[in-house]
C-alpha cells in the first residue's frame, strides 16, 4: 500500500493551556480560542511524479497494451457475429480464436478491475501515462455495452450464441 503525505495549513492556537471543562471559563475570559480548522494545501503520493506523464506500473501498461488491442478485435468479432451469426474464423493454428477470447477476457479483466477500484476509492483507474489507461477504460466499458447488445440480438435472431470453440453451426 502506498502512503501519502498531506501539507496540512493552520495558525498556530493563540493560547497553550490545557482546555479542560473547568478550564473552559479561565479561557474565554483571557481572550483564548480554538484555532480554525486544518485545511489541506495538497495531497501527493510518496515516491510518484504527480505531474509526470511517463509514469505507471507494469499492470498499468500491460492494461493499455491489452486494452489498445482488445478492443478493436472485439469490435472485429461483433460485427463478423452480428453480420455472419458466427464469431471470428479460427485462424491459421488457432491464433484468430485466441486473440479474440483472450480480448474478450482483457476487456472483462479491465473493467472488472474499474469497478473494484471505483467500490474502493470512489473513482474509477487513474489515467495513467498519457491518459491512455483512462481511455482504455472507456473503451472497455463501450466495448462491454457493445457484446450485450450484440449477444442480445444475436440470441434474439438466431437463438444461439456461439460457444468458444468452434462448432458445427459456424466452423464444423
Amino acid at each position: 500500500m502506498e502512503a501519502s503525505r498531506m501539507l496540512l495549513s493552520s495558525p498556530l492556537s493563540t493560547c497553550n493551556a490545557v482546555r479542560r471543562k473547568h478550564f473552559s471559563e479561565s479561557l474565554r475570559r483571557h481572550g483564548c480560542r480554538s484555532p480554525p480548522p486544518l485545511k489541506i494545501v495538497s495531497m501527493a503520493k510518496e515516491g510518484s511524479d504527480a505531474g509526470s506523464n511517463g509514469g505507471g506500473s507494469i499492470i498499468e501498461k500491460a492494461a493499455i497494451g491489452g486494452g489498445l488491442v482488445s478492443t478493436p478485435v472485439i469490435a472485429w468479432s461483433l460485427y463478423t457475429l452480428k453480420t455472419t451469426g458466427c464469431g471470428l474464423p479460427p485462424g491459421p493454428g488457432g491464433s484468430i480464436g485466441a486473440l479474440e477470447g483472450v480480448s474478450y477476457l482483457v476487456v472483462v479483466g479491465i473493467v472488472g478491475w474499474s469497478l473494484y477500484t471505483k467500490a474502493k476509492t470512489g473513482s474509477g483507474l487513474p489515467n495513467g501515462p498519457f491518459g491512455l489507461l483512462g481511455a482504455v477504460e472507456g473503451l472497455s466499458f463501450l466495448a462491454l455495452l457493445g457484446i450485450v447488445v450484440v449477444f442480445g440480438l444475436q440470441y434474439l435472431d438466431k437463438g444461439f450464441i456461439p460457444g468458444p470453440l468452434p462448432a458445427d453451426q459456424c466452423f464444423g
